[in-house]
């Protein structure tokens, strides 16, 4: 039998995910039509077509990304960059399936305006309705009774989170422990289990956060039996945040729940925005950029022997073997299983090479790559393969880093750990940065790396 709580539950998250649909088909609609107003434009019989195929393209991500439900705990940045991430998805499908048929020809500044207006009635619409929301929860409206069972610090630190977000709408009543030993936090404590399971049954609990260590499986067994004589909600809290995590997700296989603990997160539509992200930017840049590679071409054929392209072995994505091209810089062509890193006045470095690695245009060729797909415009900068074997036996975690396609910039080369790394510290601080990068993963994080590139990751001291 269903509580009336955990039916009024399910109807509001039912309610706003409608409302989330309407006011998102509301605004790329309402979006064309002040940028036709903005331009003096009448609104035309092929405005119809673009937002009806834009809206069923949006329609279609939402339910892959699944951004048309219940937000509650989660922070509205995370929903406005999935919402935000999917619309520029959107755009770029719709766009590139009209132009292709001929039945959309539009003007780029057109295009450019309804993109940016909808992205901000995306943020104020989407604002408007947490807000909305929030203000019921606080008012007391569908609040959920909330207790924690067992000391875990995950367990603590979420009671702590749900008590002071009070738009989420959950009424923290406490802990409940075994252990007497005092906790490092204002959250009452309540009793032992026994006393939770009489408060369960008596009603004065909607959810129950289980945080109990892995060993206590016989305890957590006889507690949930205990709880499945109820309409309450159980919810574990795995054990599993001793693990150095990397980007870990809860999923299921054939019926059966798993969580992994080291994957990436270039999978679904992640995957594609990354793809068409560095297609398309990479187009753009070999445009601009050919006489430049010309020149620099030349350059390296008049100045010194040997081949201008030099293609060194590096691990690529889960650790596949890639050709990664660069500008010859020495006078050697090393590619062997015992690589020196090149150092302050390398002898085999020519004058002409010594220049291209300070400023990075050694580096321009890797835009093939990034076409052939072997390479991503941001992503932890490869290794050689000598290095990777030599390190992965000393840092930690190191071989994560291929958990995402080798980049020609990065975050750790924004933050200034590019160049020669002559300590193992240096290395162990540059591997830190990947794993940041891939934990935290966005089209906006992307964009925000190479913008900084052009300002400060060209040109560096440490690089020989």
């Amino acid at each position: 039998m269903t509580s009336f709580r955990e039916k009024t539950f399910h109807y509001s998250a039912t309610v706003t995910s409608l409302i989330q649909r309407l006011s998102d088909i509301i605004t790329i609609f309402s979006g064309l039509y002040i940028t036709r107003i903005l331009f003096h434009e009448k609104f035309m019989p092929q405005d119809i077509i673009m937002v009806l195929a834009s809206i069923i393209v949006f329609q279609m991500i939402g339910g892959f990304t699944d951004f048309y439900r219940s937000w509650r705990g989660v922070r509205i940045t995370f929903e406005l960059r999935v919402v935000l991430q999917s619309w520029v998805l959107t755009v770029l499908i719709t766009f590139g399936v009209l132009s292709l048929v001929n039945i959309v020809n539009e003007n780029i500044y057109v295009c450019s305006s309804w993109f940016l207006i909808v992205c901000l009635g995306f943020i104020i619409s989407r604002l408007i309705i947490r807000f909305a929301i929030g203000y019921l929860r606080n008012k007391g409206y569908n609040t959920r009774n909330v207790a924690i069972m067992g000391s875990l610090p995950a367990g603590v630190k979420l009671a702590e989170s749900l008590r002071d977000a009070h738009w989420m709408g959950f009424k923290v009543l406490g802990i409940y422990d075994e252990e007497n030993v005092p906790l490092d936090t204002k959250i009452p404590k309540c009793g032992n289990y026994n006393d939770l399971i009489l408060d369960v049954r008596m009603g004065k609990i909607d959810r129950v956060y289980i945080a109990l260590p892995m060993t206590q499986e016989k305890t957590i067994k006889e507690v949930v039996d205990e709880l499945s004589d109820s309409t309450c909600s159980v919810v574990l809290i795995p054990d599993i945040f001793t693990f150095n995590l990397l980007h870990s997700r809860t999923e299921e296989i054939n019926g059966v729940p798993v969580v992994s603990l080291f994957d990436t997160p270039m999978i679904g539509v992640n995957k594609l925005v990354k793809r068409l992200e560095d297609i398309i930017i990479s187009i753009m840049i070999l445009t601009f950029i050919s006489p430049v590679l010309v020149v620099i071409a030349l350059l390296v054929k008049m100045t010194s022997p040997g081949p201008i392209i030099f293609k060194q072995q590096r691990y690529g994505i889960d650790g596949k073997g890639i050709a990664v091209w660069k500008f010859r810089s020495m006078v050697v062509m090393e590619n062997g299983d015992n690589v020196i890193q090149a150092t302050k006045g390398d002898v085999r470095i020519t004058k002409l090479g010594s220049f291209l690695r300070k400023t990075s245009l050694d580096e321009l060729p890797q835009f093939i790559n990034v076409i052939k797909g072997d390479m991503s415009i941001v992503g932890p900068r490869p290794h050689a393969v000598a290095h990777n074997e030599q390190y992965r036996k000393k840092i930690r975690g190191y071989m994560l880093r291929h958990k995402m396609k080798p980049g020609i910039t990065g975050w750790a080369q924004i933050n200034g750990w590019r160049g020669e790394t002559d300590t193992l510290e240096k290395m162990e601080k540059r591997v830190d940065y990947d794993l940041e990068y891939i934990h935290n993963w966005s089209l906006a994080l992307d964009l925000k790396i190479i913008f900084l590139t052009i300002f400060k990751g060209f040109i560096h001291k440490a690089a020989y």
